[in-house]
């Protein structure tokens, strides 16, 4: 077994990455190189966190074979007092154990090489690749060329403050005649200063998780909270859909005005046609039937873009299409799973124990279906045990979050130990137990994780980062998400060996040091750093701890008129009533027919764009002013007829009589509102853009 523990972990850790690039990502329509970058990134960080339990229990190996030959090389002494005769006295020091290798153990040799590969490509990653394929991939230039370049200029600025950071302190170093610093030494530094910079984040988004995944599961047990919750994420996510389809209008309008007036034989069309290929196929049929590929063109008469412009237009097209499609997806999504709430509401009171569903699916039941999953056993799983599992699970965790607040402002005691990981490490090497002490490592370090990366893939910072599963995440949410696990991944490491004490550097303890610390380097070339900043600094952690229980930082986001779930919020109220009826009309369409053959009809074809909010307004005022006619003849060109259902689903936001209106947008008369814009009231969701800042944290 010696070295295939390793080498399976490698494999599973793989195909775990792969599986979650595989739900955020689109393999079939993201470049390779974003695919590869992130994958590789996920990789590195999610092999640290599994191999390095196998990393521990070798080191516990090591040191009792020391302890053997330290305890060989030291004489047996008796006491001066004892005669010849009494020589069966037992010898002052006692004879420690014997070791047992692991079942897991890693030859010599092999960890240090393998820790030195994955530290150095993932900083090389994080700090350098990363940065310039974010670039690279959100650039609208039309070759490689251009990209680079563009990706080159963008990061002038971030690179170049590294490369004077690093000047200035190689300068200071030179001329300060107290300092003589090697090159391991300032090695060590610059590890330093990235795992400071990453312990920093780190404490931060674990204050966060710590709290929020216990009450996350908390709250999923209450069925009538994850309901509301629901109608409240509907009502922000239509705003968000609805600006996104706007949003696609104008840019599509903007390449329509340049795809007429840059004919078939100029030298920029094969730039436009890279656009088009690039828009929604309705878009690219329609502007393709207006075109008139005999016009020559005649560049004395006409004023074309340049290709700059172009260059700025390619990459408002990507952007307007991959945010269009990502909240068509979630409104899909989020509909199916307030349909699922309150079937499980309705289905509480039966007495039939039979779980009904209101759409039920027109694919036959397979045999799980038929014989485990019966209606029978939903019912008992999603009415009664799902609830029950669902809060003994948050107990578990949130006992897990109190020993590790516990051990983050303890674990720097040494005698008395204090730290609970430390105690239940110590329990097992007595035994050399090394299967509990993998596990018990194991457990640890995944929960850490997990109230970490949890955060980063729950965070969202306005439209620029933002992980969407369901293959909806854009390439620099994806390479930033990459940034974040690579720079927050080592810290997190040495934490939790301090957590152990396991880190000489902080334990203050003569121990055999695990290949990953030696890796690192010591921290004792910057004593402030290894005896303040990592032992104090994460007590900041119970701050964080208190204000995330209490909601405080979306207490203040909501005073500042930021949107968000506070129960006893007057907005918060109005929000879930519009929610809850925009479910009610989408049941309300979805009861004519299946839920499966809904999806297929309005998820998978392009929506009526400019129909859903101003169709209406167009057929009521053809007799107008000639700037709303022009306005409305523009949108006619992208409109298209429907059937009556059809019509029925596109109204979810233009009923007759909304739920509150915005009296300061109401108006009798029609000429009064803006040219083109639909003159009724809007709901409270949409008053204010700024609520999809801090949507989820």
């Amino acid at each position: 077994m010696s070295g295939a523990a390793l080498g399976i972990e490698i494999v599973v850790v793989f195909f775990l990455a792969l599986f979650l690039l595989h739900r955020y990502g689109d393999f079939r329509k993201q470049q390779r190189m974003v695919l590869f970058g992130t994958l590789l990134a996920w990789y590195l960080c999610f092999l640290i966190v599994f191999i390095l339990p196998l990393d521990v229990s070798t080191t516990i190996y090591k040191q009792c074979k020391i302890d053997h030959e330290e305890h060989a090389s030291v004489p047996t002494s008796l006491p001066s007092n004892h005669t010849a005769a009494n020589t069966s006295v037992t010898p002052t020091k006692s004879v420690p154990k014997p070791c047992y290798k692991p079942w897991s153990y890693i030859p010599d040799g092999i960890m240090p090489v393998f820790w030195r590969v994955v530290y150095w490509t993932s900083q090389c990653l994080t700090w350098l690749l990363l940065p310039f394929m974010q670039s690279y991939a959100r650039s609208g230039g039309f070759s490689i060329t251009g990209k680079i370049k563009t990706a080159l200029i963008e990061n002038a600025i971030y690179y170049g403050t590294y490369l004077l950071i690093f000047g200035s302190l190689l300068i200071y170093v030179a001329v300060h005649p107290q300092w003589h610093l090697s090159w391991y030494e300032l090695q060590t530094i610059g590890i330093t200063a990235a795992n400071t910079w990453g312990l920093f984040l780190l404490v931060l988004l674990l204050g966060y998780g710590l709290v929020e995944i216990p009450r996350s599961y908390w709250n999923a047990s209450r069925h009538g909270h994850l309901l509301i919750k629901t109608y409240f994420k509907a009502s922000k996510l239509m705003t968000e859909k609805a600006d996104a389809e706007e949003n696609l209008e104008d840019v599509m309008e903007e390449v329509r005005k340049v795809s007429e007036s840059i004919k078939y034989n100029h030298p920029l069309r094969k730039y436009i046609d890279t656009i088009l290929r690039k828009c929604p196929v309705d878009y690219q049929e329609k502007m393709g039937r207006n075109m008139d590929d005999y016009e020559d063109f005649d560049d004395k008469q006409n004023t074309y873009p340049s290709e700059k412009s172009l260059v700025k237009l390619h990459k408002q097209v990507i952007y307007a299409v991959q945010r269009h499609n990502r909240t068509r997806v979630q409104w899909q999504i989020l509909l199916q799973q307030a349909i699922h709430l309150e079937d499980v509401a309705k289905n509480e009171t039966s007495s039939a124990h039979q779980f009904v569903h209101s759409f039920p699916s027109s694919e036959p039941a397979g045999w799980f279906s038929r014989y485990v999953y019966t209606p029978t056993a939903e019912w008992y799983w999603e009415c009664f045990l799902k609830c029950w599992f669902y809060r003994l699970l948050s107990v578990v965790l949130t006992l897990f979050s109190v020993a590790v607040v516990w051990s983050e402002c303890t674990f720097f005691s040494t005698r008395p130990v204090l730290s609970l990981f430390a105690v239940f490490i110590q329990l097992a090497e007595r035994d050399y137990n090394y299967l509990y002490i993998e596990m018990a490592c194991f457990v640890t370090i995944f929960f850490l994780c997990t109230c970490v990366y949890s955060t980063v893939f729950r965070i969202r910072v306005f439209n620029y980062y933002y992980l969407a599963s369901h293959h909806q995440t854009d390439a620099y949410s994806l390479q930033f998400s990459g940034m974040l696990f690579c720079r927050l991944t080592p810290p997190l490491c040495l934490n939790f060996l301090g957590l152990i004490h396991m880190d000489s550097a902080i334990s203050h303890q003569q121990k055999e040091q695990t290949a990953y610390t030696s890796i690192m380097g010591s921290m004792r070339v910057l004593s402030f750093i290894a005896n303040g900043f990592y032992i104090y600094y994460p007590m900041l952690i119970v701050i964080l701890c208190i204000a995330t229980y209490f909601s405080l930082g979306t207490r203040c986001l909501n005073l500042l008129g930021f949107q968000q779930f506070v129960g006893d919020s007057e907005m918060t109220s109005d929000l879930i009533d519009e929610g809850k009826e925009l479910i009610r009309r989408g049941n309300q369409q979805g009861s004519t027919e299946s839920l499966d053959e809904w999806k297929e009809r309005y998820g998978n074809q392009r929506e009526d764009y400019t129909a859903r909010n101003r169709g209406s307004h167009e057929m009521k005022e053809t007799s107008y002013s000639d700037t709303v006619a022009a306005s409305n003849n523009r949108q006619a060109k992208y409109s298209r007829s429907g059937s009556r259902s059809e019509r029925d689903c596109i109204e979810l936001l233009q009923d007759a009589e909304p739920l509150d209106f915005n009296a300061e947008t109401l108006t009798d008369d029609p000429l009064e509102a803006e040219p083109g814009r639909h003159a009724g009231g809007r709901y409270l969701s949409m008053s204010s853009s700024r609520s999809r800042i801090f949507d989820d944290v």
